[in-house]
């Protein structure tokens, strides 16, 4: 191994890992610029999507399966969750089956908070990938769980 870098890439513009980056980095800005009418962060936002689903089709969930179910750290969504039932978008409820778990669900102004916030975040992603269905469709199978 030599102390010098070295790169198989012929310049940053051919790094698969490098461009993902650019990309990354420019789609968060399309979700910042969506979801700033709404006041919300992105991962406030990914939170609140999941709890929806996660509580239309599987039930109240509790905050560790939110968490699980969103890819996110459990102390950062425990801070995140405060804020969100801070602003009274989120309730948090004792679950009868165990007594150290709080059960989550989206408030009416939760729900009405969501829509208006999905509905923009569609069509910000709808805007970005346009023309791109090969890639979306390789980027939902490498992101598959």
């Amino acid at each position: 191994m030599s102390d010098e870098p070295a790169t198989r890439w012929g310049g940053p513009g051919e790094s698969p890992g490098f461009l993902l980056w650019r990309v990354t980095l420019s789609w968060q800005r399309a979700m910042r610029n969506a979801l700033a009418p709404h006041d919300l962060t992105h991962v406030q936002f990914v939170l609140l999507a999941t709890l929806w689903w996660l509580h239309d089709h599987e039930g109240p969930p509790s905050q560790q399966k939110l968490a699980a179910r969103a890819g996110t750290d459990t102390m950062m969504t425990s801070q995140v969750v405060r804020k969100l039932e801070d602003r009274g978008l989120i309730t948090r409820a004792p679950d009868p089956a165990d007594a150290r778990a709080r059960l989550l669900a989206l408030t009416t102004e939760g729900r009405t908070t969501l829509a208006g916030a999905l509905e923009d975040v569609e069509h910000a992603d709808a805007t970005f990938f346009a023309g791109h269905d090969d890639l979306v469709a390789g980027l939902v199978r490498l992101g598959a769980p």
